[in-house]
């Protein structure tokens, strides 16, 4: 194919997480961060302290070989690469009233080197890792004083790097944090699970941060864009059912309620009448209230699963990879890690986050995890990954169909463009990328990094603008 749906300037690139690709925990003045002692992800037991077995200490030492991987991306034709900043490399314990100076340098180079590439940089501000003394002295965002840290945090970020970046994220996957309170909002998790009014609480308290930051955004960089980012999870209904559909209509308010606030600037209805039927009363002050109008100019989201759902309980049985509730669809296939695979379910929120919120769409997340296997072709070493150029080519091709549909779409990052430890499972034996890092599970490895098939294919699409998808 000659011609292609999606517009000229859409955004290709790759996406990143500091405490995923980064390395050096303890370099140049960096604190701990609540990554630094979850060395098996999100379900796994958290460590008293740091410990030896955690793969997120060294990741594949991005720290020291920044400029070699983003000669990688440049090579590849990104258009902009999305990354984050480690909130404990700025301010090492979270409450501190002056920056890490050495921290904000490394993150001047990485601007260095994605200016030198004319690499577009789109930063997530928040990204999985609260800074542990937060957690442990605050009890994470269930404490209201949250709020001015990461105000104070935002605007030292917007003050030092507005003029260099267009594009910002606040949280990432912002509704992540009644389902993964530690990991999500540094959320210490008691014996018997946290209270959900303390979790609905700290809700609050991140959409608040949010919008204060958007609000500091606009008077320190009036150039930049800010953005929310939400998990995204198309729910089917499991049968024809008015029962499985009214499951269906509760499971979406669930996850819309985040990108309702960000984009409408109050709670809706629905969400107020969960709080009256749990007996969750929450503290919301006016001055609160205000700051929630302060909206975003887009919304940006990660992709990689739908589920379905019943009302019946005798049906609820669940795949190993539906992390955010739901029950297995039928009709799809699975990721080896139980991830349902359905590239139609991203054209379908597409249209739903389009028609819901009039708002540009970013596609900031979507990837499929794999067990790759480094060969040799022609005397070089990669790995023949047909599996994930099949996963991709289909939902960018449904991307290209909803840009038809008429969706303002502004990008696409793929998760993981080189590879990384895994957020859910801290494994590097989950892959997504389309650089191979020769590091392992047990910690050994070269650290070298080999194109994958991949790699090439990528390039291909970035090049044409989405011409050569197979449709």
């Amino acid at each position: 194919m000659t011609t292609t749906p999606f517009p000229d300037g859409f955004l290709w690139g790759g996406a990143t997480a500091a405490n995923q690709i980064e390395g050096a925990y303890d370099v140049d003045g960096k604190g701990l961060s609540v990554q630094d002692v979850m060395p098996k992800g999100i379900s796994g037991p958290r460590s008293a302290q740091p410990t030896p077995d955690n793969l997120k200490h060294v990741a594949i030492d991005h720290y020291h070989r920044y400029a070699e991987d983003i000669a990688l991306f440049a090579e590849m034709g990104f258009g902009v690469y999305r990354f984050s900043i480690a909130w404990s490399r700025i301010f090492p314990k979270g409450d501190e009233t002056e920056p890490n100076e050495a921290g904000l340098a490394f993150y001047d180079r990485i601007l260095d080197e994605l200016e030198k590439h004319g690499i577009e940089p789109l930063v997530t501000i928040s990204h999985y890792e609260t800074p542990l003394h937060l957690a442990e002295q605050y009890g994470g965002w269930t404490n209201r004083a949250l709020i001015g840290f990461y105000e104070r945090y935002a605007r030292t970020l917007f003050e030092r790097f507005g003029s260099r970046v267009t594009y910002w994220l606040t949280f990432n996957e912002i509704n992540s944090l009644l389902h993964a309170p530690f990991m999500s909002g540094g959320i210490p998790i008691p014996e018997g699970g946290v209270p959900e009014q303390q979790l609905y609480q700290a809700m609050h308290h991140e959409l608040v941060a949010s919008a204060r930051a958007t609000r500091i955004a606009r008077e320190v960089a009036p150039a930049a864009k800010v953005g929310c980012m939400v998990l995204s999870m198309p729910v089917y209904p499991l049968t024809p059912s008015p029962d499985d559909a009214l499951a269906v209509m509760d499971a979406d308010h669930g996850n819309l309620v985040y990108g309702d606030v960000h984009t409408r600037g109050a709670y809706p209805g629905y969400f107020l009448r969960t709080l009256r039927e749990k007996g969750i009363e929450l503290d919301i002050t006016d001055e609160d209230r205000d700051d929630l109008t302060n909206t975003v100019d887009f919304v940006s989201f990660s992709y990689y699963m739908s589920i379905a759902e019943t009302a019946d309980p005798s049906k609820r049985v669940t795949g190993e990879g539906n992390i955010m509730g739901g029950v297995s669809n039928p009709t799809l296939e699975a990721s080896e890690w139980g991830w349902q695979i359905d590239p139609v379910g991203l054209r379908l929120v597409l249209n739903q986050f389009w028609d819901r919120w009039q708002k540009p769409l970013f596609i900031v997340e979507n990837g499929l995890g794999a067990r790759d296997q480094l060969v040799e072709v022609d005397g070089e070493k990669t790995v023949v990954d047909d599996y994930r150029i099949a996963y991709l080519n289909d939902h960018l091709v449904q991307v290209g169909e909803a840009i038809e549909d008429g969706v303002d779409v502004l990008g696409y990052t793929s998760w993981g463009c080189i590879d990384i430890v895994s957020a859910s499972t801290a494994q590097l034996s989950k892959r997504y990328g389309f650089i191979y890092v020769d590091r392992n599970d047990d910690g050994t490895g070269t650290l070298e990094r080999y194109r994958k098939k991949s790699f090439g294919w990528y390039a291909d699409v970035i090049r044409s603008n989405g011409a050569s998808l197979t449709r």
